[in-house]
C-alpha cells in the first residue's frame, strides 16, 4: 500500500524554495505527496511537480481566537481526509497546530522542523518578548511528542533543545538547510566595473538590512566606490518587514539599490562580487549557502546559523551582530582585494560542495522517513 507524507508550511514560495526537491523525492520513493499551505503565485510549479496542493488561508501574524480555532478546525478536517502516514511541520506556529491535530487523529509519524527560530526569538521588541516564553511552552509540549523526530539546521539550536529537554537527544537529527543544486549555483568569473555587495533575503529589520545600509553609508562617505544591493520582496506578514516607501525611498542613497523580488537568484548572484547578510539570526540560510556554491566570498555576522556557513577568514568574514563599523570594515577589505575575494570564494566553493549539497539533504531527509515507517505501529 502506498504511504502518503503530508507537508504543512507556511507559503508555497517557502515550499518552493527548502522543500519541493525533498518532496518530489519523495513522490520519486513511491510515497503520494499532499502540500497543505497558503497558496499565492506558486501553487501551479506544486501541481506540475506531480504533488497534491491543498491550500489553506493561514495568517503567520493572527492571534485571533475566532480565526485560529477556525483554522484549527480546518487543518483537523484536511489531516483527517487525507490520513497521512508522516507529516512534516516546518516552523513554530505550523508545529504547534499540526502536531496538536496529528496527536488528536493518532498520527504518531511526526517531523517537526524549528527553522530559524524566526523573529520571536530574534527581536527585541516588547511583542517579541511577551511571546517568548509562550512560545518556549509550547515547543515544550508539542515539538517532541513520542514517535516523532526534529530537524534542526545547526548545531547551536539542537544542543540548546536537547540540553534544555525540550528534544530527546535520540529523535534529533542534523540536517543542514534546504540544499544547494550546485549545478544551477556555479562559480562564474567577476563582472566587470565597480564591485557589487548583494545582501538578498526578505526585507526583514532581523535580516540586518538596516546595517547593511549603515555599511553601505559609512563605506560611501569615505570614497569607496561600491553598489550595495538589495535582493528581495517585502514580507507583510512578519512584524520585521520594512515598508515599500522606505525602501524605495533608499535607491541611489550611498550606492544603494533595491532590486525586488527575483526569480532566478543564480542570475543575480552572478552580477556580484561580495555576499553580506547581517542577519540576528538564521536555521541555516539559504541565500549565503547559494552564494558560496557560486563561489563569492561572505561577510555575514557571528550569529546562530550564519557561523555555520562561514568560517572567519577563510571563505568570508564573521562581525559581530546589530555593529555596523564592523561590517564596513570587513566589506572593505573585500573590496580592496580581488585576490582574496578569489580565495575565498574557492574556498567557499568546495565547502557548499561537501557540507550543502541537495543530494545530501535530501538524502538525510529521505531516511527520517524511512526511519519512522519502519518504527510506527
Amino acid at each position: 500500500m502506498t504511504k502518503k507524507i503530508l507537508y504543512f508550511i507556511s507559503e508555497d514560495w517557502f515550499f518552493c524554495s527548502h522543500f519541493i526537491e525533498r518532496a518530489v523525492a519523495a513522490r520519486a520513493a513511491g510515497y503520494e505527496v499532499v502540500v497543505v499551505t497558503r497558496e499565492k503565485s506558486h501553487g501551479q510549479r506544486i501541481r506540475d511537480a506531480g504533488l497534491k496542493l491543498i491550500p489553506i488561508a493561514f495568517e503567520r501574524r493572527s492571534v485571533n481566537p475566532l480565526r485560529e480555532l477556525w483554522l484549527m478546525q480546518t487543518l483537523y478536517r484536511i489531516y483527517a481526509r487525507e490520513r497521512p502516514d508522516i507529516v512534516h511541520h516546518a516552523s513554530a506556529k505550523h508545529i504547534f497546530y499540526g502536531t496538536a491535530v496529528a496527536r488528536l487523529l493518532g498520527i504518531r509519524a511526526v517531523v517537526n522542523a524549528p527553522i530559524g527560530m524566526g523573529y520571536v526569538f530574534s527581536s527585541s521588541d516588547t511583542k517579541a518578548k511577551i511571546l517568548r516564553p509562550l512560545i518556549k511552552l509550547a515547543y515544550r509540549l508539542l515539538l517532541n511528542p513520542k514517535g516523532s523526530r526534529v530537524i534542526f539546521e545547526n548545531a547551536t539550536d539542537l544542543n540548546t533543545f536537547v540540553h534544555s529537554g525540550v528534544a530527546r537527544s535520540e529523535d534529533t537529527v542534523l540536517i543542514r538547510g534546504a540544499g544547494i543544486d550546485l549545478k544551477a549555483f556555479q562559480p562564474h568569473p567577476e563582472p566587470t566595473g565597480v564591485p557589487v555587495v548583494m545582501l538578498i533575503a526578505r526585507m526583514l529589520r532581523d535580516k540586518g538590512v538596516m546595517e547593511f545600509l549603515g555599511a553601505a553609508e559609512l563605506l560611501h562617505a569615505s570614497g569607496t566606490a561600491a553598489r550595495f544591493v538589495l535582493v528581495g520582496d517585502r514580507d507583510p506578514s512578519n512584524p520585521a518587514s520594512i515598508s515599500a516607501e522606505t525602501l524605495r525611498s533608499w535607491n541611489g542613497r550611498s550606492g544603494v539599490e533595491w532590486w525586488g523580488w527575483k526569480a532566478d537568484i543564480a542570475a543575480a548572484l552572478r552580477q556580484a562580487h561580495i555576499a553580506c547578510l547581517p542577519s540576528y539570526r538564521e536555521g541555516l540560510p539559504k541565500s549565503l549557502l547559494e552564494a558560496a556554491a557560486c563561489g563569492l566570498p561572505i561577510v555575514t555576522t557571528d550569529a546562530i546559523g550564519c557561523r555555520d556557513v562561514v568560517e572567519d577568514g577563510v571563505n568570508g568574514y564573521l562581525v559581530p551582530v546589530k555593529e555596523v563599523a564592523p561590517l564596513a570594515a570587513a566589506v572593505q577589505k573585500l573590496i580592496d582585494n580581488p585576490g582574496l575575494r578569489m580565495a575565498m570564494g574557492q574556498k567557499g566553493r568546495l565547502r557548499a560542495e561537501t557540507d550543502f549539497s541537495s543530494e545530501r539533504v535530501i538524502a538525510e531527509t529521505m531516511a527520517v522517513y524511512a526511519q519512522l515507517g519502519t518504527t510506527q505501529p
